[in-house]
């Protein structure tokens, strides 16, 4: 059985340990877009880990870690990835690199630097991984497959093209030195070394998989409203974010998905920039900051503040229905316990006019959030177990949004740990 663990909103929901937490039981996790760009903190018994390319699944021993072809592949950096969790006592992990995932190439993570420098305060607010100049080449076909790191004649003949495109860039508009092709095959030669061990066919190995009813997860990376297609266009990320994209980037038929964990947050946090209708400031946003995720609310890849805001049922109903939501895992609802009242968004004022249906981007640009208050709880309920021992407020704020969103809340976190989780 093949299940997706996404995100419903602007990625940092808490889907590392979701996965984590499911990957008890699981055969295969599978990382199927985006790159090392975005990162899944993770509390075990090894330790607290921020993952940024290796699946959340690779701290049990029984399961098989894929890195699928729809993921931006830095090699240097996945390698260094299995070395710092093995330092920390965990058990080497099992792992499968796709033949035809793409490599991040050196120059993708200059271009990327260059060109947030060149926009200025017209920034994406990139984290500067190299994202949007991979993908960009992906589709104009000048990327590298992991399988072409082994034919060193073509290679060194396709680099010569690519980067005899790339100088004229890096000369006129970047006014950077330029590459050098030889400089070029040395590192790829070490990028084939590195990832040797580990390179497979991975759709023949997940076709038996199937087969043999293994059961696997795919691993999404940030949430629906980072989608380039059905997110907050252009102020997205450069892959599908959408469990639909899960079969894509994978390799697997897209009827083998049985079931969508999308992850929601219990209030709500982005990275970068873009328009984020229940966004708080001040000393408000401060507070929660301070009080979110396990350590405040900081990105697990850049270290930068995150941007916060009241719970958006908006974003979330509609984040749910482009991902094809099964089941909601609500996280982060301990976080909430300090506060009397607890406003959340129920709709957006656009031009006088409510709606609670998710606009294009020009019109959300002009959202005003709806608030509805709801009474807090005032209390901390870590180390409940049972759905119906939560004080009466909090299950009530739980079927209120449940209510909004119209998609089923069945796993509610509430505490950073691996155990700490209601089952409904």
């Amino acid at each position: 059985m093949v299940k997706a663990v996404v995100g419903a909103n602007w990625g940092d929901e808490g889907k590392g340990k979701i996965t984590d937490m499911l990957a008890k039981d699981a055969d295969i996790i599978i990382r199927y877009q985006g790159g090392a760009n975005a990162g899944h903190t993770i509390v075990n018994s090894y330790g607290k880990f921020a993952l940024h390319t290796l699946p959340s699944g690779v701290f049990y021993d029984h399961t098989t870690s894929i890195i699928g072809n729809g993921v931006a592949l830095n090699i240097p950096s996945l390698f260094q990835e299995i070395q710092s969790i093995v330092e920390k006592g965990v058990p080497a992990p099992k792992i499968l690199v796709s033949d035809r995932a793409q490599i991040v190439m050196p120059y993708h993570i200059l271009f990327d630097q260059y060109e947030e420098e060149r926009l200025g305060k017209n920034s994406f607010g990139s984290t500067r991984s190299g994202i949007a100049p991979f993908y960009s080449d992906k589709y104009a076909k000048i990327g590298f497959q992991v399988s072409e790191l082994f034919d060193e004649a073509q290679l060194q003949e396709k680099l010569e093209r690519v980067v005899a495109q790339k100088n004229v860039i890096l000369e006129h508009l970047y006014h950077k030195p330029v590459l050098k092709v030889q400089e070029l095959m040395k590192t790829l030669r070490e990028y084939r070394e590195m990832v040797a061990p580990y390179v497979a066919d991975v759709s023949a190995f997940l076709d038996n998989a199937i087969k043999e009813e293994k059961t696997i997860l795919l691993e999404g990376q940030l949430g629906t409203l980072k989608d380039p297609d059905h997110g907050i266009y252009p102020m997205v990320t450069s892959s599908s974010t959408l469990a639909a994209y899960g079969a894509i980037g994978a390799g697997i038929p897209p009827y083998e998905i049985k079931q969508i964990i999308t992850v929601c947050k219990a209030y709500s946090s982005a990275v970068g920039a873009g328009a984020f209708v229940s966004e708080i400031f001040g000393q408000e946003a401060d507070e929660l900051r301070r009080r979110g995720g396990d350590g405040g609310e900081y990105g697990a890849t850049t270290g930068r503040p995150r941007r916060m805001g009241w719970f958006d049922c908006v974003a979330s109903k509609y984040g749910c229905r482009m991902q094809g939501t099964t089941d909601v895992a609500f996280t982060v609802l301990d976080v909430l316990g300090y506060l009397e009242e607890i406003p959340v968004c129920v709709g957006y004022d656009i031009d006088g006019e409510v709606t609670t249906e998710f606009p294009v981007t020009h019109l959300l640009e002009k959202a005003k959030p709806v608030f509805e208050v709801l009474p807090g709880w005032k209390g901390d309920i870590r180390g409940i177990k049972k759905y119906e021992e939560l004080p009466e407020n909090c299950r009530r704020y739980i079927e209120f949004i449940e209510e909004r969103i119209g998609y089923p809340i069945t796993m509610i976190s509430n505490g950073p740990g691996r155990e700490d989780i209601i089952y409904r």
